[in-house]
């Protein structure tokens, strides 16, 4: 196959990476002569693609990515270098897109002909929906994970297409006996996902700590779960508990999400992607996101463009469904409030049973299209094969 059908695939977090590559797996399924290359991490470079340089082991965020601004230039001026040796049909930047942006336009003027094609619409909607300017400058299609984007992409003229989410191909429809790692008891059975950044972790665990003891205090035969992504977050979650000891009733999992989540009966659940994933396995849960009152006032209500901000609502309202899960965004720290909104949902009853009505209509229209089929179909029909 010539050099010239090469694809680029660039991503900076993990998150970035493994969505990358399962879509490079069912390429090298269907084309396994396709040179595929990546700015990336492990889970590229096992599904298959020629690793140029490993980017996912120091994602940052706000200040943090501030930090690493020379060496992401010193990267660029590598893949400056690299590109001239290597004509590519199409650059496909995964997520992360304040990295890729550079990346993009670098691509735009050292390859014209090669097609960009987003993997991850940026969430314009949701905040700087004015970069939707640059977005239609330096991308030719956008594969959207979440069903509500191509709309709103195409109406600003940005092509798009839904191409499924990973996490909806990973996860059985039925619930599974759990596992001999997780408490097996007959009371309420609280999942607990603080979030996969250091910097999450600090704004909320302390909430999600005091919300538990008070509801431990009052339903002694309550047990809950933390989820944690890694090593290092857990080590995190202990050393911001009394003493370095998780409470009474609480014990934790480290690198599991799937398995505290088929076990519980609800999550208490940091906004982000691991809404979606409770969503995926449909456990009723409580969303929320910590944020210091004079930096809504000052920064936050300016910058976010919508009122409804967690991934199953946005989605519910795209289908009709209105708002699906208790919301507290922003939220300022208050545990009573997080104690409100999920206490009806450890019940066996309408709150509960409502939710799971909900979060199965949004499964079944995500399991309408796999995943990787799906995004693979877009991205050979962008660029003619």
């Amino acid at each position: 196959m010539p050099e010239t059908q090469a694809l680029l695939f660039t991503a900076f977090e993990p998150s970035g990476d493994h969505i990358a590559a399962a879509l490079i797996t069912e390429l090298k399924r269907r084309e396994p002569g396709r040179p595929i290359y990546a700015l990336g991490g492990p889970a590229m470079k096992k599904a298959g693609a020629e690793l140029i340089e490993g980017t996912t082991d120091h994602a940052a965020m706000l200040l943090g990515a501030a930090s690493q601004v020379r060496t992401h230039l010193q990267r660029l001026g590598r893949l400056k270098a690299w590109l001239a040796d290597h004509p590519i049909a199409a650059l496909i930047p995964t997520d992360s897109p304040a990295a890729n942006w550079s990346v993009c336009s670098m691509v735009r003027k050292h390859q014209p002909d090669a097609r960009v094609v987003h993997l991850v619409g940026p969430q314009l909607w949701a905040w700087a929906p004015w970069r939707i300017r640059k977005l239609r400058r330096l991308t030719d299609h956008v594969m959207c994970l979440f069903p509500f984007e191509p709309a709103w992409f195409g109406a600003r003229g940005v092509k798009a297409s839904f191409v499924g989410h990973p996490l909806y191909d990973q996860i059985p429809a039925e619930k599974t006996p759990p596992g001999d790692e997780l408490p097996q008891v007959s009371g309420p059975k609280l999942a607990l996902l603080p979030g996969s950044r250091e910097s999450e972790i600090k704004h909320n665990w302390p909430t999600m700590l005091a919300a538990y003891r008070r509801l431990h205090a009052s339903h002694h035969r309550l047990s809950a779960v933390v989820a944690a992504t890694d090593k290092a977050r857990a080590h995190q979650v202990e050393l911001m508990s009394p003493l370095g000891v998780l409470p009474r009733g609480m014990q934790m999992i480290v690198g599991d999400a799937d398995a505290v989540l088929n076990w519980a009966d609800a999550a208490l659940v940091v906004s982000g992607t691991a809404t979606l994933h409770a969503a995926a396995h449909g456990t009723p849960m409580a969303v929320f996101y910590n944020i210091k009152r004079y930096q809504w006032h000052l920064i936050g209500r300016w910058l976010i463009n919508t009122e409804t901000m967690s991934l199953p609502n946005l989605i519910g309202e795209s289908m009709g469904l209105g708002r699906v899960v208790p919301e507290l965004m922003p939220h300022f720290g208050d545990p009573n409030a997080l104690i409100r909104a999920i206490t009806p949902l450890l019940k066996d009853g309408d709150a509960r049973r409502q939710q799971h009505r909900a979060l199965r209509k949004i499964r079944e229209r995500f399991v309408e299209k796999r995943f990787e089929q799906a995004a693979t179909d877009v991205l050979l029909d962008e660029i003619g094969q």
